[in-house]
């Protein structure tokens, strides 16, 4: 069966594209139309938002690493067209400057994840991005990432985060991130993601094997470093 990204921006022209896209149009249905009532909700307190970046192609997230504008190599969850960075509409020029922690209940309230807890507003966080929405639990990302998955039109990631446990890392699935660390053990159970090393793994609370460190919103190598919101296009 196809999705929005098989049958949509596989096929779009803009699926190599360099240049930040703020199309909408781009986005899986519900999480565009989710995406617009967040926009809506903000604009009640009086807060005007644009949308800065939609989709994101690999291409993209290579010229970002390359310039050091993001921690990660491989291109997350705005690939699949189920994430989307909301900024503050200043004069009609986007701004990452202030607080923007009022997302975190709209976003809740829209069944949206936002970067800046998320969706678990009780755990200590190392990654951080305050600007972003994404309709995908992080306990979801790597059968996101794999093909194995996506979300239909009834999807809950919190629920999905409830039924799943905390699973603070999903490690990319992209071979060449093992080569880069021989001394860490391949998977060896179905489904497992870099499982079996004492000092990077923990248990979730439903048993899935999850490291210590967070990696959401993308996939990648571990950072600690936090980012910091008022950076100019700091990108995940």
């Amino acid at each position: 069966m196809g999705s929005f990204f098989s049958d949509v921006l596989s096929q779009d022209p803009r699926f190599h594209s360099r240049k930040p896209l703020n199309d909408l149009d781009l986005l899986e249905p519900v999480t565009g139309g989710l995406v617009q009532q967040v926009m809506q909700e903000a604009a009640t307190l009086g807060i005007s938002l644009m949308v800065f970046e939609t989709y994101r192609s690999q291409d993209r997230q290579l010229d970002l690493y390359d310039q050091g504008k993001s921690q990660l190599h491989t291109v997350g969850v705005h690939h699949y067209g189920l994430a989307c960075d909301l900024v503050r509409d200043v004069c009609g020029q986007p701004s990452w400057q202030g607080d923007f922690s009022f997302l975190r209940l709209i976003a809740r309230h829209r069944k949206l994840i936002w970067g800046g807890d998320w969706g678990n507003p009780c755990q200590a966080h190392t990654f951080y991005d305050a600007v972003h929405l994404q309709r995908c639990s992080v306990a979801r990302q790597v059968a996101l990432f794999r093909g194995e998955w996506y979300p239909d039109e009834n999807y809950d990631p919190y629920e999905d985060l409830e039924e799943n446990g905390s699973i603070t890392l999903m490690a990319s699935a992209e071979e060449e991130e093992w080569e880069r660390l021989p001394e860490l053990p391949r998977p060896v159970a179905q489904n497992a993601t870099r499982t079996g090393h004492p000092s990077l793994f923990k248990t979730s609370r439903a048993g899935a094997p999850a490291p210590h460190r967070l990696l959401v919103g993308g996939a990648g190598l571990v950072s600690t470093r936090t980012i910091s919101t008022g950076l100019n296009e700091t990108r995940l």
